[in-house]
């Protein structure tokens, strides 16, 4: 746990992994090793088709969680990766679902859907818009720039849906295999949730968009009126991003940059920030429904 600028208690959440359960490269106990001594204070084993329910490896608390893909590996045909996060009990899912009764079977069971790596799964607006109930999706999956992958980012996806009024909470996740130093401990949320909190309170945290998503710099985005102000760690640069394809004041580059601002458009429907610190790494905020 960490206290944040404004003095606020932060917990460092990795929401997806993979272990020997399934295509990961280390056991449980070894995944959570790792990350202990990162200092996450909560991760999720997600993984494939392999529920696992709330608990602690070797004192490290779990978060329930489990990964159904469908669509095997042709982006064309509709790939869909969905983490189930948080669920009461295993989610009663078949290989041969569709991505609704996925995302419907994991609410039923109290949890929350997220639409994992989009950009890696090459998704579509288009596939996305109709599906009812995905509680989160991934802005950033560090697996998907290790190995043969090089589609990490799904900026552009969280643009364009949220042009369609799809406001997604934004996670950054590793989705770690590997475990060699491509993937592990490299991507997270800072949730502001009170470490006592149950399940449900932290899956309520993210839902309300109660954190910010990192790979080590802080970021907060503000608004007061027309106005909305980036606060952040030293940075060399800081961007937002709506709907508007041009508008002023909307990137700043320099060196320990630790705030800017500007003034939104009466046409812009949303508006986030990603911050870039001078070793490269990033962080990501929730968007704002300036509707």
């Amino acid at each position: 746990m960490i206290t944040d600028m404004f003095g606020r208690n932060r917990l460092k959440v990795n929401l997806h992994l993979h272990t020997t359960e399934s295509d990961g490269q280390k056991s449980p106990e070894e995944a959570a090793a790792i990350y202990q001594k990162a200092g996450y204070d909560i991760i999720a084993v997600t993984d494939h088709w392999k529920y696992r329910e709330s608990g602690a490896i070797n004192g490290l608390r779990t978060l329930s969680g489990a990964e159904y893909n469908i669509g095997g590996g042709n982006g064309a045909g509709g790939v869909f990766h969905i983490l189930a996060l948080g669920c009461e009990r295993e989610p009663g899912i078949g290989k041969e679902d569709s991505a609704q009764s996925i995302i419907d079977e994991i609410n039923g069971c109290g949890g929350m859907a997220v639409l994992a790596h989009p950009a890696w799964s090459l998704n579509t607006v288009e596939q996305t818009e109709g599906l009812e109930g995905i509680g989160a999706t991934e802005i950033y999956n560090a697996v998907s720039d290790a190995g043969q992958s090089s589609r990490p980012y799904s900026g552009y996806f969280v643009d364009a849906a949220a042009c369609k009024g799809q406001l997604y909470p934004l996670l950054a996740d590793d989705d770690t295999h590997y475990y060699d130093g491509s993937d592990e401990t490299n991507a997270y949320i800072m949730l502001a949730c009170d470490p006592d909190a149950s399940d449900a309170e932290i899956l309520e945290a993210i839902r309300r968009k109660d954190f910010y998503a990192t790979q080590g710099p802080e970021i907060h985005l503000l608004r007061e009126g027309n106005r909305i102000t980036v606060k952040c760690s030293a940075a060399v640069r800081i961007s937002l991003f709506s709907n508007t394809v041009w508008a002023k004041d909307r990137c700043l580059r320099g060196s320990g940059l630790t705030e800017h601002s500007c003034e939104v458009q009466p046409f812009e429907t949303f508006i986030r920030a990603e911050v870039t610190a001078a070793d490269g790494r990033k962080a990501w905020s929730n968007t704002i429904d300036l509707r």
